[in-house]
C-alpha cells in the first residue's frame, strides 16, 4: 500500500509539479503527521472540519501555488533567454577561447564538445511576426518534446523578427529519417502562421564547427527564393550544388522584352518570360540580387511602353521596388511580370482609341493622387483647358466625374495597401491623400462597403 502511494505522489508531482497539498484527515497520530510534512502539504486540518479552517486552507495554497508558478514561469523565461543567447554564439565563427559558449552551456546543463553533433534549421517567415502571431516559445517546447525521445536537445534563436533559427544537437549522429521527422515537425507547424522558407544545414562534429551548420542553411535559404513556398531545402553531402551564374543569356532579356512590347508582340512577350520561367524555377545556380535586378528592369520595361502607348497606370521606380520586395518567392515575382504584361497588352487593345487628353489627364492623378491638395484646378492646368471645360470633357469621355474618378483611384490604392500587413492603417489614409483619417474610413467604407480594418482583416493572407 505505502509502494502504491509513493508511486502515486511521485506521479503526481512530475505531472503537476507546483501542486500544493492540503492534509485532511481524522487521525492526528505521527505517521499522519510525517506523511503531510513529507507531501509539503500546506495546512493539516482535523476532522471535524471547520468550513471557515477549509476556505482559510484553500486561500494560502491558492496564494502559494501562484507564487510557485510565478517563480517557475522567471526561471523557464531566464533559461531561453540564456538558450537564445548560446544560440546565437553558435551563429558566429569559433573561437579557440570561446568561454562564452562554455559558460552558457554549463548553466543550462548542456554537453557541447568535440564530439556534439549540430544540425541548423532556420525559417523565414512571410511576415514580421507581432503579438497576435502564437508564441515561439511554445512552439520551440512542442518542437523539444518532440525531439526528447530521439535524444536531441534544441536551442534557438529570433532573428530579425522574421527568421528563426533552431540548433539540434546531441551526442550521436541524428539519422536523415530523424532529420526528416524534425523538419516536418516545424513544417506543419510553420503553415498555420503563413507562408514560410525553409532550410536545414550539414549535420557536423564538434562545437567548434556549428557555425558551418548555419552557414550552410544561410545558402540554402536563399536558394529557397527559387523555389514554392512551404519548401524545406536540404543539401546532402553526395550532392554536388552547380556553380552560381550570373548570366545565361546571350542577348539581354530586357533588351528583347523591350523589343516585343514596342512591337506589341504578345507572342515574344510571352515566350520569353516562359524561358525565365524555366530558367530560374527550383535551381540553386542563381543569386536572388541579380535576378531581382533583372526583373526590376522588365518592370521598367513595361513602365516605359506604357508611357509610349499612351497607356495610364500606377507605376514608378519606386512602387516597382516595393512590388519586388512585396514577392516572398520568385514564382510569385514572376506570376506578378506575367499579370502585368497581360494587363498591358490588355490595355494596349482597349485603349488604343482612348484621347490623348484623358491619358494625361489619368497620368497626373497616377502621380499626384497622394497629394491631399490635388484639385480639378491642378488637374486643368496640367493639360490647359479650363476647370469647367475639364470636368465636362472627361465626363463625356469616360462616364464619371473627375472627383468620381480621383476617388477610385485613392481607394484601389487604399485597398492593395491593405493587403500588406507593414502597412499601418494610421498611416495608410495620408498615404493615398487623406489627412483626416476619420474621412477616408468613411469614404473607404462607403466605397467597399467595410471599415478598412474589417477589409484588412477579410483579405490578408
Amino acid at each position: 500500500m505505502s509502494a502504491c502511494r509513493a508511486w502515486t505522489e511521485s506521479l503526481c508531482w512530475k505531472i503537476l509539479p507546483d501542486t500544493v497539498p492540503i492534509f485532511m484527515s481524522g487521525y492526528s497520530d505521527k505517521e499522519y503527521l510525517k506523511a503531510a510534512i513529507k507531501l509539503k502539504a500546506v495546512n493539516y486540518i482535523e476532522k471535524p472540519f471547520r468550513l471557515s479552517e477549509i476556505e482559510d486552507a484553500i486561500r494560502e495554497a491558492r496564494d502559494l501555488y501562484i507564487r510557485k508558478v510565478n517563480s517557475r514561469h522567471g526561471e523557464t523565461l531566464h533559461s531561453m533567454e540564456t538558450a537564445s543567447r548560446l544560440a546565437l554564439q553558435l551563429t558566429l565563427p569559433y573561437s579557440q577561447d570561446n568561454s562564452v559558449i562554455r559558460q552558457l552551456s554549463d548553466e543550462l546543463q548542456f554537453t557541447m564538445n568535440s564530439s556534439t553533433f549540430f544540425t541548423a534549421f532556420i525559417v523565414k517567415t512571410e511576415l514580421f511576426l507581432e503579438a497576435s502571431t502564437p508564441s515561439m516559445a511554445d512552439l520551440f517546447q512542442k518542437f523539444q518534446d518532440f525531439l526528447n525521445p530521439y535524444h536531441i536537445t534544441c536551442v534557438y534563436l529570433e532573428k530579425k523578427f522574421q527568421y528563426m533559427v533552431y540548433f539540434l544537437f546531441s551526442q550521436t549522429p541524428p539519422s536523415r529519417q530523424i532529420l526528416t521527422h524534425a523538419g516536418s515537425f516545424l513544417m506543419e507547424h510553420f503553415a498555420e502562421f503563413g507562408r514560410y522558407s525553409m532550410a536545414r544545414g550539414d549535420t557536423v562534429c564538434s562545437v567548434s564547427r556549428a557555425y558551418q551548420t548555419y552557414t550552410s542553411a544561410v545558402i540554402l535559404l536563399q536558394n529557397s527564393y527559387f523555389f514554392p513556398e512551404n519548401t524545406l531545402l536540404t543539401s546532402d553531402e553526395d550532392s554536388e550544388l552547380p556553380n552560381i551564374q550570373n548570366n545565361i543569356f546571350a542577348s539581354s532579356p530586357a533588351s528583347v522584352f523591350a523589343e516585343a512590347l514596342s512591337n506589341i508582340d504578345q507572342n515574344a512577350a510571352s515566350a520569353l518570360l516562359e524561358k525565365l520561367l524555366q530558367s530560374f524555377s527550383n535551381n540553386c545556380k542563381f543569386l536572388q540580387n541579380p535576378v531581382k535586378d533583372l526583373y526590376y528592369k522588365l518592370f521598367l520595361c513595361l513602365e516605359d511602353a506604357r508611357h509610349q502607348q499612351k497607356i495610364p497606370g500606377s507605376g514608378n521606380p519606386e512602387t516597382v521596388a516595393e512590388t519586388i520586395d512585396r514577392c516572398f518567392t520568385f514564382g510569385e515575382l514572376h506570376q506578378t511580370l506575367v499579370d502585368k504584361t497581360e494587363d498591358f497588352f490588355k490595355k494596349v487593345s482597349d485603349c488604343s482609341q482612348e484621347n490623348p487628353t484623358i491619358f494625361l489627364i489619368r497620368e497626373y492623378i497616377s502621380k499626384n493622387y497622394m497629394n491631399e491638395t490635388l484639385s480639378v484646378k491642378d488637374i486643368s492646368s496640367h493639360v490647359f483647358l479650363s476647370t469647367s471645360y475639364v470636368c465636362t470633357f472627361f465626363k463625356n469621355e469616360t462616364g464619371q466625374t473627375l472627383n468620381q474618378y480621383l476617388t477610385e483611384y485613392r481607394m484601389e490604392k487604399a485597398k492593395q495597401l491593405l493587403k500588406d500587413a507593414r502597412f499601418k492603417i494610421s498611416d495608410i489614409s495620408s498615404q493615398v491623400g487623406y489627412s483626416d483619417g476619420n474621412y477616408f474610413g468613411k469614404s473607404f467604407k462607403k466605397y467597399t462597403g467595410f471599415s478598412p480594418s474589417e477589409y484588412r482583416e477579410r483579405n490578408l493572407q
